[in-house]
């Protein structure tokens, strides 16, 4: 791996692409989860990453934001490489993940959800936050308006003071979206946002992310089981099976894949 990085750019200026996979694999023991994936990604587009379950989807999202090292290839980001870095610098360089079981602070407000995506953007130090000195009072003050303003767009603002967990099941989505890009990402990874969802909760969330990806000028990779979904958002879809890309292409074409069915359906 080293190799390879050593051998990959570190920086490409210019670059009409978000993301850019190469040949990005890794290994458990005598498994390999994910094994020569090539994916890219436009900058302002709307992708899907499916496949039938254990298929290598969710690893490949814990690579792209620093939970597990490839073995092999190489993940550039807005032209910057970066391959084998911590999921903190992975998130201050730029992208943000929900997570199929959502995970809010159950226990906290609202806001202070959405808060917690800030922190890696705090400048105060430990010292002046355990003193209460201006520069945390001044950078507190921002965070929260900066905070209601999001919850505003979410149309969560009203319920900014109540816990995170008597939400209903559809707006605690919403508020972990908002957590999300609270944290001011370029890239977004949203992991089966629909799961749990009824049809009209589905109806709702899909135009919430494509609110998400004009007015915040995002670009979106989402896993995702149901193909009402896809279908009705994404642009272009990869498909994993058993680790290796299946197929790949504009949706409509790839969802008709013969491949694609089998896979799907066992056939």
């Amino acid at each position: 791996m080293k190799e390879q990085l050593n051998n990959s750019p570190e920086i490409i200026e210019g670059s009409p692409n978000m993301l850019e996979i190469n040949e990005l694999s890794i290994q458990f023991g005598g498994l390999r989860a994910v094994d020569g994936l090539n994916m890219t990604i436009k900058k302002h587009q709307l992708y899907g990453l499916i496949g039938p379950n254990g298929a290598g989807k969710t690893t490949v999202f814990n690579m792209l934001t620093g939970v597990y090292k490839p073995t092999s290839g190489y993940i550039i980001l807005d032209g910057e490489n970066i391959t084998g870095k911590s999921p903190v610098e992975i998130n201050k360089i730029g992208i943000a993940r929900t997570f199929q079981n959502i995970r809010l602070f159950k226990g906290m407000s609202v806001l202070d959800n959405v808060k917690v995506g800030m922190q890696n953007s705090s400048k105060y130090t430990t010292i002046e936050g355990i003193l209460r000195l201006p520069r945390y009072f001044k950078e507190e003050k921002q965070m929260t308006e900066k905070a209601i303003e999001l919850l505003k767009v979410f149309e969560l603002d009203g319920e900014k003071d109540a816990l995170s967990q008597n939400l209903p099941y559809g707006k605690q989505r919403k508020l972990e979206i908002a957590r999300a890009l609270a944290t001011n990402p370029k890239l977004l990874l949203l992991d089966e946002p629909a799961a749990g969802m009824n049809p009209n909760e589905t109806a709702e969330l899909m135009e919430t992310i494509r609110f998400v990806r004009d007015e915040f000028d995002m670009t979106i990779l989402l896993i995702e089981h149901d193909m009402k979904l896809v279908s009705g958002i994404c642009e272009e879809l990869t498909v994993l099976n058993f680790g290796q890309e299946l197929a790949h292409g504009e949706t409509s074409a790839v969802l008709n894949d013969p491949k694609v069915i089998t896979a799907y359906l066992g056939e």
